[in-house]
């Protein structure tokens, strides 16, 4: 009997740390996953952009209308120029010389026209009293022609040698801009090559490129607005005046032109601009494109409701630069699942971490 209660004891003790080892070995609770979530909100008006460059809507290729050696060019590119003014000269020495040749030419024609009309005339006279035949007074009568002929061809030669003397100057007709220079002082231009171009810039537009997947909504658009990168704060109205029926054989895109409605004086040829196509809007939610997800059974995402994941197939209007836009299964303000979506189950519970705003993010 004294020695059993010791033992009691020591059994108890031993039972209680026992106990104890087997409390510490059980696993602790899983922790909760920490989801970034973003509600899902209405799409907001997608913009079409097209980049492009503000030009003349008519530009024209200056050139000599006779060849000949350029002698000075007066302006430069940039220069505004007058109707009449003078910017480019050739050396005049040819033209001068040829000029001088017609005119010779003209001379002895006229003496030769002279000639033959007095031989005529004396023809005439002596066949009226019978002292000359018939077919000598027809000779007379043709040489006097054909100096009549010659002497018509010299004086259009004459006006044509002295016309050429004075396309030597090149000049315009029209009030515009000097965009480039295509020729220099001492070079030698065949008549019609390009030597300058002029851009008039009472009506300005844009020029753009269109990728084929985008012609028909460029035709489509009801309003076209302009952004000058200069002035972003300035929208100006435009319309569609050209569009080209075929593509470029190397960028496979079609050159359009949009006309600028009331352009500014500020606004200068060569800047560069945006032309914005609105898109009616629609009532459609946006959710970025990583948490669109598809299984193999549609395409779907995750929101959390209640601390709980859980699935939502949703159908897909269209894909678009900034996110996904959901055409139906999804509610305005739930919390949709941003990131990892493909890795969670319906039903696990989950934290969740608002997503930092795209105007943060910067």
């Amino acid at each position: 009997m004294p020695f059993r209660r010791p033992l009691t004891f020591v059994a108890l003790a031993a039972l209680g740390v026992a106990l104890a080892g087997c409390r510490g070995s059980e696993a602790p609770p899983p922790a909760e996953r920490v989801v970034l979530v973003q509600p899902a909100a209405p799409a907001p008006v997608s913009h079409a952009v097209f980049n492009g460059e503000v030009r003349a809507r008519h530009e024209i290729d200056l050139a000599f209308r006779v060849g000949g050696k350029i002698a000075a060019r007066l302006v430069d590119a940039g220069a505004s120029i007058n109707a009449g003014q003078a910017l480019a000269r050739l050396d005049p020495a040819d033209l001068q010389l040829a000029a001088n040749a017609a005119q010779a030419q003209l001379s002895a024609a006229e003496s030769d026209y002279a000639t033959a009309r007095s031989e005529r005339e004396r023809q005439a006279g002596l066949l009226a009293r019978k002292f000359v035949s018939q077919a000598a007074f027809e000779a007379k009568d043709n040489a006097y022609n054909a100096a009549k002929g010659r002497l018509a061809q010299s004086r259009a030669q004459s006006e044509i040698s002295a016309n050429q003397s004075s396309y030597g100057t090149l000049s315009s007709v029209h009030v515009g801009i000097i965009t480039a220079v295509l020729a220099e002082a001492g070079q030698v231009v065949a008549a019609g090559q390009p030597v300058m171009r002029l851009a008039r810039p009472e009506e300005k537009e844009v020029a753009i490129a269109v990728p084929e997947s985008r012609v028909a909504e460029l035709r489509a658009a009801k309003q076209i607005a302009i952004q000058i990168w200069a002035q972003p704060d300035t929208l100006l109205r435009g319309t569609l005046r050209e569009l080209s029926p075929a593509a470029d054989a190397s960028t496979r895109t079609y050159a359009a032109r949009i006309r600028i409605i009331d352009a500014p004086p500020s606004l200068g040829l060569g800047m560069t601009a945006r032309v914005l196509l609105d898109a009616t809007p629609v009532q459609q939610l946006l959710v970025p494109l990583s948490a669109v997800i598809d299984a193999g059974h549609g395409p779907l995402v995750r929101v959390v409701q209640d601390g709980k994941v859980a699935s939502r197939p949703v159908s897909i209007a269209r894909f678009r630069e900034d996110g996904a836009e959901i055409a139906s299964g999804l509610q305005v303000g739930e919390a949709v699942v941003v990131t990892g979506a493909g890795r969670l189950v319906d039903g696990e519970a989950v934290q969740t971490r608002p997503v930092t705003p795209p105007e943060r993010q910067r």
